[in-house]
């Protein structure tokens, strides 16, 4: 059984005094496959470091998160530009637009999403989209931009089925993680009538630990639980839920 992780920042601060543990503990219960999304240009040198460390493990994004896009977003931008130039990456993310955070920002944000956008379509790279507070914003985006060169995943999809398969006409795949779990989550109560080719499985550790770990620092291993209330959801073994969503992580990411 090999399981994918598609979205977990292990550069987080929050690693640090445990990181080559942490991702080891994952690695030794079949999470074999991360995909680390970029926040801003200051966590560059350390995704860059990470995946020298555990070459065969770490797979790379490069993108301004949209709760980074600040005045200077045009320099962070040039950043995942010129990165895009210099080497390989898997996608680009994690983009979008957050306005849980602050809505003042909202017209570069969308700039700075659209931007993204088509630097994924220059390269012919999957995007990787975070959507707080933002469905109708984000799909907006995504409706002007919707084209066969546009395609990626859902981060962290928390909306409703009818959210869901709007998600999915624009070629993205769902992405859950811990919130799956949540008593209060909703997104439970519908998922079985998603068909599992269009589902991921992610952490966004250190973020949004599942139940039993609410509250608590998420760690990539913590996908297990993910994979627990799936095959309840599905009512289908873990082994095959691990081999699917395996399977159309690498029909996103190409590897």
């Amino acid at each position: 059984m090999i399981l994918t992780d598609t979205h977990t920042h292990l550069y987080s601060e929050d690693f640090d005094e445990d990181r080559k543990e942490m991702i080891e503990r994952a690695i030794q219960s079949n999470v074999t496959r991360f995909f680390i999304p970029a926040i801003d240009s200051t966590y560059t040198a350390s995704m860059l470091e990470l995946e020298k460390e555990f070459p065969n493990n770490i797979f790379l994004m490069m993108g301004l998160h949209p709760t980074h896009v600040k005045d200077n977003y045009k320099e962070e931008l040039k950043h995942v530009e010129d990165m895009l130039a210099k080497r390989p990456f898997y996608a680009v993310g994690e983009i979008g637009i957050d306005l849980y955070w602050d809505q003042s920002t909202l017209q570069i944000q969308q700039e700075a999403f659209r931007r993204q956008i088509k630097l994924a379509k220059r390269y012919k790279l999957p995007i990787v989209i975070h959507c707080r507070d933002a469905f109708n914003e984000v799909f907006e985006v995504l409706a002007e931009e919707n084209d066969n060169d546009l395609f990626g995943i859902f981060h962290c999809f928390t909306g409703t089925i009818e959210q869901a398969h709007q998600a999915i006409s624009y070629n993205m795949k769902l992405g859950i993680g811990g919130v799956v779990t949540f008593k209060n989550g909703k997104i439970d109560q519908f998922l079985n009538q998603i068909d599992l080719k269009h589902i991921v499985l992610e952490t966004d550790a250190p973020y949004l630990a599942p139940a039993p770990y609410r509250g608590k620092r998420n760690e990539s291993i913590y996908i297990l639980k993910v994979l627990e209330k799936l095959s309840e959801i599905y009512n289908i073994s873990k082994e095959e839920i691990a081999r699917i969503t395996t399977q159309n992580s690498k029909q996103v990411f190409k590897i």
